[in-house]
C-alpha cells in the first residue's frame, strides 16, 4: 500500500479557541501532521528554525509582532495560510504571496479548500478521517463558537441536537441555545461520529440524548425531529445497533 505523504504543519495564534478549531481540522486530514502550536510570532520564529515546516496557519493580529510582519522576516517561508477575523488585510496578504486567507470563524470545507490550494493537488488525498472520541474523555470535550461577538464554550456532552438555519446553526444544549454562523456540514465534520448523528438535512442529534425513535422521527427533550428519507437507512441501522 502506498504511504500517504505527510506535511508538517504549525499553528500560530494567540487565541486558544482558534488553535483548538485548527487542531481538530488538521486531525481529519491524513496527510497533515501537526508538529506544534505557538501563541505568538516570536515562538513561531523559533519553531521554524528547529524543524521543517511545510504549511503554516498564521493569525494576523497578535501581540508584539503581527502575522504579516512575521512573514516579512522569513527568507524561505513555508506555504502560509493566514487566519483572521478581519477582512481588511486581504490585499496586503496576497501581495506577500500567501496560499490563502481564511476569515474566522473558519468552516471545515473552507479550511480544506485552503489546504488544497497550498499543497500539490496530485499529492493531496481526498480521504477525510472521521473524528472518534474515547468514551472516557467525552464529558470534558468541548468546542468554541463565535456568538454575539464573543467565543462561547460548548461542552459536547451538553448538546442535545443541532438545527440548521440557512447560513447559521442553532445548538440546543443543557444550558440553553447558541446561534452561530456555521454550516451543518462543517460542524458535522468536527463532531465525533461515535457520539453524533446527522438524521436530516437540517438536524444533527446527540446519540446519548435520544429518548425515543420511530422510522420517521426522533424525540429529544419533547422535541420531535424528523428523519430525512436520504438518511433513514443509515440512521435506523445505527440506532438499532446501539440499542442491541
Amino acid at each position: 500500500m502506498e504511504r500517504v505523504k505527510k506535511y508538517n504543519c504549525l499553528i500560530v495564534d494567540d487565541e486558544p479557541p482558534a488553535r483548538e478549531v485548527l487542531r481538530r481540522y488538521i486531525a481529519q486530514i491524513p496527510m497533515l501532521n501537526l508538529v506544534g502550536e505557538c501563541g505568538n510570532a516570536i515562538q513561531a520564529l523559533a519553531a521554524l528554525k528547529q524543524q521543517q515546516i511545510d504549511l503554516l496557519f498564521l493569525d494576523i493580529q497578535m501581540p508584539q509582532i503581527t502575522g504579516i510582519d512575521m512573514i516579512g522576516t522569513l527568507i524561505q517561508p513555508p506555504k502560509i495560510v493566514l487566519t483572521t477575523a478581519f477582512e481588511q488585510y486581504a490585499v496586503q496578504a496576497f501581495e506577500l504571496d500567501v496560499a490563502d486567507y481564511l476569515i474566522k470563524p473558519i468552516r471545515f470545507d473552507r479550511f480544506l479548500k485552503a489546504v488544497m490550494k497550498a499543497l500539490p493537488d496530485q499529492e493531496l488525498s481526498p480521504v477525510i478521517q472521521p473524528v472518534m472520541l474515547p468514551v472516557e474523555t467525552a464529558d470534558h470535550a468541548f468546542l468554541y463558537f463565535r456568538a454575539e461577538r464573543k467565543m462561547v464554550k460548548v461542552f459536547l456532552n451538553d448538546i442535545f441536537y443541532v438545527e440548521s438555519l440557512k447560513d447559521y446553526i442553532k445548538i440546543h444544549t443543557a444550558k440553553g441555545t447558541v446561534i452561530t454562523k456555521y454550516t451543518m456540514a462543517s460542524l458535522e465534520a468536527m463532531l465525533p461520529v461515535n457520539f453524533f448523528l446527522r438524521v436530516h438535512r437540517s438536524f444533527l442529534v446527540a446519540l446519548n440524548k435520544i429518548d425515543t425513535y420511530t422510522q420517521d422521527e426522533i424525540e429529544i427533550q419533547e422535541k420531535h425531529i424528523p428523519i430525512g428519507k436520504l438518511y433513514r437507512h443509515q440512521v435506523i441501522n445505527i440506532l438499532t445497533s446501539t440499542s442491541s
